[in-house]
């Protein structure tokens, strides 16, 4: 009797993340634009522990930022901010993906392949939430196949830190045909048990994702500036 309640309360909770991370992405709810608690609450009919513990979700995921006696407002997102994660992300990714070459079984790389194919045709499609998450397989394989659990556990926190990064770079014109390629490029790497040169298209690949993400953003403050002027 008890776990219907607690069903209908996951279920609201994935909705309340999926239309925030949304709005955020979309621009529709600005950085330091708070995010009410008793909306939310009276919008979905729900009590606030549920919403509590999505802001939670989001504030790991890098979307909000929980300030005690104000609540949760969008968190705000720099040039440097970007700069720093992709400098951590290459080192550690790169580093996972030279073990890994070593380590990767016949059976992983066939899986590597399969999973490239199917982020081909979702980019097809243009389900960047979607490729996202197929997205996530292909690295948490070759990095799993890396056999260290501290640096897979430290990648891990990372990139869930930064999920609104990941996701805001893959969503830019282009990316999603040009990460297929990058992937085709890393397999042929591990098949040859090419460490130094998978590490180096890793880091490649990221720098890009980074060069893309500022570019982004430097023309969209250049296109809110020019609103304001107006």
């Amino acid at each position: 009797m008890r776990k219907k309640p607690i069903e209908r309360h996951q279920t609201l909770r994935e909705k309340i993340l999926e239309m925030i991370r949304d709005a955020i992405l979309k621009g529709t709810m600005k950085p330091g634009e708070r995010v009410s608690e008793p909306e939310l609450a009276e919008r979905f009919g729900i009590s606030r522990t549920p919403i509590r513990e999505a802001f939670r979700q989001l504030e790991s995921e890098g979307y909000l930022e929980v300030i005690p006696r104000k609540g949760a407002v969008v968190a705000s997102l720099s040039e440097r901010d970007i700069e720093e994660f992709y400098a951590i992300k290459i080192l550690l990714e790169g580093f996972a993906a030279k073990m890994a070459a070593e380590k990767l079984t016949e059976k992983d790389i066939d899986r590597l392949e399969s999973i490239n194919e199917r982020l081909k045709k979702v980019a097809a499609d243009g389900d960047v939430k979607r490729f996202f998450r197929v997205h996530n397989e292909f690295h948490d394989l070759f990095i799993k196949a890396a056999g260290n659990d501290k640096l897979y556990e430290m990648i891990n926190q990372l990139v869930m830190r930064f999920k609104r990064l990941r996701l805001a770079s893959l969503s830019q014109p282009g990316r999603m045909e040009i990460s297929v390629e990058e992937h085709r490029n890393m397999i042929e790497a591990f098949k040859n048990r090419d460490g130094e040169r998978a590490d180096s298209l890793v880091r490649h690949a990221a720098t890009i994702g980074a060069g893309v993400l500022i570019q982004s953003m430097s023309e969209a403050e250049t296109a809110a500036n020019n609103v304001e002027s107006a």
